[in-house]
């Protein structure tokens, strides 16, 4: 499968670059990992393309950053991200004299994606397809990423020196890097969860190797109750995603995890409010507080389908995330979602806030009093047959509701027809007249299909934030939409 893939990229990519095209290749610590990379290096060459192999085992954000380092015409990155132990995956930007503007090095969407999967079908068979090592050159970029990286620091120095981290890589290949950035950034105090740190592909310790699932942060926590820190950084196996955990009396742990709409808030409010140039973006699926942010702070915003091949081409970027933990807060040098620069800007954030004797909970009221108290939820339906969820859409988009949580549904769109300008995807909207919102669509990446839910409440001077109120809310729109969809 990646010798046929990587022979259909380069034949595409021969057919729009100007002159000899460079591709950049990297990969994770996966099972198979080394040797996919290894092969598609050795397709490319015998295929005529400069091949920039980076060292092995290294994060998804060094190949992305890589594509614009080297003016890349495409690159390939072979990792399955948080994915579960058995999976592996083929993940491709492109960029360089390919594409320009503002997806220049960016993931491929349409129409390449249709191009490239029929040159791939069109591809001889794997053991027909030419391999050498001729046009391949080992490349180190590492040091400029960290360089690039750690600049990302802000705040007082004695601030940042004074911030207790302790910082899971999931037994992926994160640790090395994100510590070093970290060090170099002037986050002195940073603690490696010393079990989760080395790469390993059976993720023993985690049943799912991706920091948002139920148990996934519990050594950290443990380990961060025992040195008494004050945050939790947490990148998943390929480091391109980045959890934050800060600690809550109100828990029975000591410590709550922050969903990725409340990082992704508090990371746009905290560039803008630093003078950030640029717009501020995210995916339909996830919070309308950032909207009301940019609007704040006289920034453009833009809301992009999901995935970060849609949000990292938003006209203009200065940052932009997704709820499911991916930040982009240096699309300058790396147009993807980057864990391990979210880790630097993050910590900057919660430093400050300490130096000011607040908390993130504290900043969070903040905006909720300045915007509306915005909470999102996600209900998610894992699947055993896939058939399973093209069933479910159907049965939402034949009998949509018309009445959530007590407020009539003044709104139904079938994303797949597109919507307010978004190019068509498989999804569908439904907005109530008290605005709260649902959006249903099958997973890219696993078996499952997930529905955003998300509900807005004014939040009344001098009261306090309606939280109860908001999930009473969310816990009725969910069980109406489990009804609807049947799963």
């Amino acid at each position: 499968v990646v010798i046929r893939a990587t022979a259909g990229l380069c034949e595409v990519v021969k057919r729009h670059a100007t002159g000899t095209p460079t591709l950049v290749v990297g990969c994770d610590a996966r099972y198979g990992s080394s040797e996919f990379a290894t092969a598609a290096c050795r397709v490319a060459s015998a295929a005529g393309v400069r091949v920039l192999a980076l060292p092995q085992a290294n994060p998804t954000p060094l190949t992305s950053f890589s594509m614009l380092h080297f003016d890349a015409d495409a690159g390939v990155m072979v990792t399955a991200s948080h994915n579960p132990a058995p999976d592996n995956g083929y993940k491709v930007y492109l960029g360089g004299t390919v594409v320009q503007g503002d997806g220049r090095g960016v993931q491929i969407v349409p129409p390449f994606d249709a191009e490239i999967a029929a040159a791939i079908e069109a591809a001889p068979p794997a053991d027909e397809v030419p391999m050498n090592d001729d046009l391949i050159e080992a490349v180190d970029p590492r040091e400029e990423y960290v360089a690039c990286a750690s600049a990302l620091a802000s705040g007082e120095a004695s601030a940042r020196e004074d911030l207790r981290i302790v910082l899971t890589a999931m037994h992926g290949v994160g640790a090395a890097i994100t510590s070093r950035v970290l060090a170099e950034a002037g986050f002195s105090n940073v603690s490696l969860v010393a079990a989760q740190a080395d790469p390993n592909p059976d993720f023993p310790t985690v049943p799912f190797p991706n920091p948002e699932e139920a148990g996934a942060l519990d050594m950290a926590i443990e380990q961060a109750r025992e040195q008494g820190a004050d945050l939790i950084i947490a990148v998943d196996p390929d480091a391109d995603r980045c959890a934050l955990a800060v600690p809550d009396p109100t828990s029975e742990t000591g410590w709550r995890p922050l969903s990725g709409d409340q990082i992704g808030s508090l990371l746009g409010e905290f560039l803008a409010s630093r003078g950030m140039k640029g717009s501020l973006a995210n995916s339909i699926v996830s919070s309308r507080l950032l909207s009301r942010i940019a609007r704040a702070h006289g920034l453009d915003h833009h809301t992009t389908l999901t995935g970060f091949k849609w949000i990292a081409r938003a006209p203009g970027l200065g940052f932009g995330y997704e709820e499911a933990i991916g930040f982009c807060p240096d699309p300058a040098h790396v147009r993807d979602k980057d864990g391990i620069a979210t880790s630097v800007v993050a910590a900057s954030l919660v430093a400050a806030l300490k130096a000011q004797g607040c908390s993130v909970w504290d900043e969070l009221e903040r905006l909720a009093r300045l915007h509306g108290l915005h909470v999102s939820s996600p209900l998610t339906f894992r699947v055993e047959q896939i058939e399973q969820i093209a069933s479910g859409m159907a049965r939402l988009r034949a009998q949509p509701p018309s009445v959530l949580a007590g407020s009539p549904v003044v709104e139904v769109s079938d994303l797949s027809q597109g919507y307010r300008g978004l190019p068509p995807t498989d999804g569908v909207l439904v907005l109530t007249e008290a605005g709260d919102r649902v959006i249903a669509r099958p997973s890219g990446t696993e078996p499952k299909l997930k529905c955003y839910l998300e509900v807005i409440l004014p939040v009344a001077e001098g009261e306090s934030l309606p939280w109860e109120q908001a999930r009473e809310r969310l816990e009725a729109i969910k069980g109406a939409f489990a009804e609807i969809i049947g799963l």
